[in-house]
């Protein structure tokens, strides 16, 4: 009896212990989980369905999709100045893995909470009495950040690499256009205020009607009026400016040039050949306008010289642009980005330092792609301007292009397909091939190169599908990412596009994108260009710059391939372009990484000089982050929401959503300031 009771009470001893540490470690696993640990992902095991991926409902807590492409390598602490892009990155793999441990991208997007989304305030701010905001839901510490003063009137229009006269000044040069390339101010010297609005400046005009017209207080400029008033740009009419659709070569108007050049040449094909095309010299960007009806996506470039408001019309008419010269360095676009290049009396002389300019033209032309250039050497038989066409046919001919066509006062060529003509060239002729070293790509503060650049032996960028097909398929230059996934490239590329256009859905359908007037969109980290495609195929009337930081990947191929714009960036630094550019700015992603190298703050004050008076900012990142970024956007005077993501409360993502209200921008401090100086004098 006695060993019956010893045994059974022996048992019971062993179960107790069991159930001790079972407990002990679901809560040192739950402990884990919380301080950042990944949760487990939990697979499908029906074996009647198709393998799918089922995520745990707080999935969220550490996973990106968008993220994936970037997390790649550890970066070092801020530095006094910004560093350059690593010369090579630490790589890791990542991917979706369904239940049979292949690569998938079938997954589930949580839905966006509607009621939420319509009421910004819901817990999670609280408003002061003179209408600042509070945060009342960040998880981490609070920091203070005191209300910045606004800049000076003379600031209105300011570029701050742009516009940097003390390091203009000091250039040893300027005859190659030095003085219209980057100058930005030194640490310290960066701009520490909001940049006021013009005043009497009105909400723009929605597109389509501002291809026509703008508000002429949004711009008040009259300087391209006075010279370009006879060439039918630009004219004013009453409190507006009016654009009847013009240009220097295209006087009879944009519609009627278009159609010459698809009749010169028919498989440019416009909006199913030709999607993405590059306008050089772009005046006031009739020309990319127009073609937006063509479903064209045109980069519209102009330096800031003597007509130094034309990319501030552009961008006020909706249409897509950037402040840019061809000069010593190469533009920010990657190699085969564009399927037409266009210059129409772009006042670029082609052919100097043996055609380095044009040897720019081809690393971004796509194989196969054309150039059309509308000028006076085409047409006119005066004898200065003959000798330079054939000058600049002498030089297209050592290019391997061919003169397609020539008509009127326009001459198309088209660049070849291959390397087939530059290798059968005879020895010595120049300009010789690019070194299979070079990295056509490689954009951020690069010289021009006298060489002409290699296409690509696998065809990789010339064989794309037709438009809108190339949109969603992913194109062979995905195997040129320098990222560590090469077989999962392709399910990476299809996992960010369903995971954005999921997303976008939600905020299309909650946050009404289609009825509140987005048209220019910023993407401050777009990776594969998910995000912009889930407009494009939502059909949301807008278009948007795709960004790609030099600190992570150059995805910027991909992002053209799928016909799509885009351009290299250091957010360490300013953004060519003028104050009130972009209705949207997105950024996903951007703040955890850059942290590390940049000046949060001085990043947050640029981007509210890009946003326009009504503006929106969505901001999905860590937690880490969110307090912070709140209270600069507090002291910037927008109103701000931090939201949590579908994956709830326990996920390691919010979303901080950001207006910058019209009555919050330099207009309400203008009126302080009246009512201050009014009670000082009493």
């Amino acid at each position: 009896m006695k060993l019956f009771v010893g045994s059974r009470n022996a048992t019971i001893f062993k179960i107790s212990g069991l159930v001790l540490i079972s407990v002990a470690c679901f809560f040192l696993g739950k402990h884990w989980s919380e301080d950042g640990f990944r949760r487990l992902i939990f697979f499908s095991a029906d074996p009647s369905r198709s393998p799918i991926v089922a995520l745990s409902p707080d999935f969220g807590k550490t996973y990106n999709i968008s993220g994936l492409i970037y997390e790649s390598h550890p970066i070092s602490p801020p530095p006094l100045t910004p560093p350059p892009p690593p010369d090579s990155v630490e790589l890791k793999v990542f991917g979706i893995v369904n239940e049979n441990g292949t690569m998938s991208d079938q997954f589930q997007i949580g839905d966006y909470d509607a009621d939420s989304a319509e009421t910004l305030g819901n817990q999670t701010e609280s408003e002061s009495s003179d209408g600042d905001i509070e945060s009342t839901a960040t998880t981490t510490a609070r920091v203070s950040v005191r209300k910045f003063e606004i800049c000076s009137e003379n600031l209105t229009d300011y570029i701050p690499c742009l516009d940097n006269l003390e390091a203009i000044k000091r250039l040893n040069s300027t005859e190659r256009g030095e003085r219209f390339e980057r100058n930005c101010p030194k640490e310290g010297l960066e701009l520490n205020c909001t940049v006021p609005i013009p005043r009497g400046y009105q909400s723009p005009i929605p597109w389509p009607r501002s291809r026509d017209e703008v508000w002429f207080n949004n711009v008040p400029r009259t300087r391209l009026v006075e010279d370009k008033g006879g060439q039918n740009w630009i004219y004013k009419e009453n409190d507006k400016f009016k654009f009847p659709g013009g240009g220097t070569q295209f006087i009879h108007g944009a519609d009627q040039y278009l159609d010459q050049i698809s009749k010169m040449i028919p498989d440019i094909s416009f909006g199913n050949h030709t999607r993405v095309v590059l306008d050089i010299g772009c005046g006031v960007a009739s020309f990319g306008a127009y073609l937006m009806s063509r479903n064209v996506l045109t980069m519209s470039m102009a330096p800031k010289d003597v007509h130094e408001n034309q990319i501030q019309f552009a961008l006020e008419r909706g249409v897509p642009a950037m402040v840019a010269a061809f000069t010593t360095r190469r533009l920010l676009y990657p190699s085969q980005a564009f399927d037409l290049v266009h210059c129409s009396r772009c006042r670029i002389n082609w052919t100097r330092d043996d055609g380095i300019l044009l040897l720019e033209v081809n690393r971004m032309l796509r194989a196969g792609g054309y150039f059309v250039w509308a000028a006076q050497p085409v047409y006119k038989h005066e004898r200065a301007l003959e000798e330079q066409w054939e000058v600049m046919l002498n030089l297209t001919t050592r290019l391997c292009w061919v003169l397609v066509k020539k008509e009127g006062y326009i001459a198309i060529w088209q660049k070849p397909t291959n390397n087939t003509c530059y290798l059968s060239r005879d020895a010595g002729v120049m300009p010789p091939l690019c070194n299979s070293e070079d990295d056509p790509d490689s954009v951020w503060y690069v010289d021009l190169k006298a060489c002409i650049t290699r296409i690509d032996d696998h065809g990789y960028g010339a064989n794309l599908a037709p438009w809108p097909a190339r949109l969603q398929t992913p194109p062979d230059r995905l195997q040129t990412i320098q990222i560590d996934s090469y077989i999962a490239r392709k399910e990476l590329f299809l996992a960010e596009s369903k995971y954005w256009k999921e997303i976008i859905s939600n905020y299309v359908n909650a946050l009404h994108w289609k009825q509140i007037g987005l048209r220019n969109v910023l993407d401050m980290r777009a990776g594969f260009g998910g995000f912009a495609a889930a407009l494009a195929e939502l059909k949301v009337d807008c278009w948007v710059l795709n960004v790609v930081p030099v600190s992570g990947p150059n995805t910027l191929p991909v992002i053209y391939d799928r016909g799509l714009l885009g351009v290299m960036h250091d957010w360490c630094e300013p953004f060519d372009t003028y104050p009130r550019t972009y209705d949207l700015l997105h950024a996903a992603g951007l703040f955890s990484i850059e942290r590390k190298r940049c000046n949060m703050t001085t990043t947050m004050l640029e981007m509210d000089r890009i946003l326009r008076p009504g503006g929106r900012v969505y901001i999905r990142d860590t937690i880490n982050v969110m307090s912070e970024l709140q209270e600069i956007g507090n002291a910037m005077r927008w109103h701000t929401s931090l939201r949590e993501t579908a994956e709830g409360p326990h996920a390691s993502y919010r979303v901080l959503l950001c207006e910058k209200r019209f009555e919050s921008s330099d207009t309400k401090h203008r009126t302080k300031k009246k009512r201050k100086g009014k009670g000082k004098r009493a």
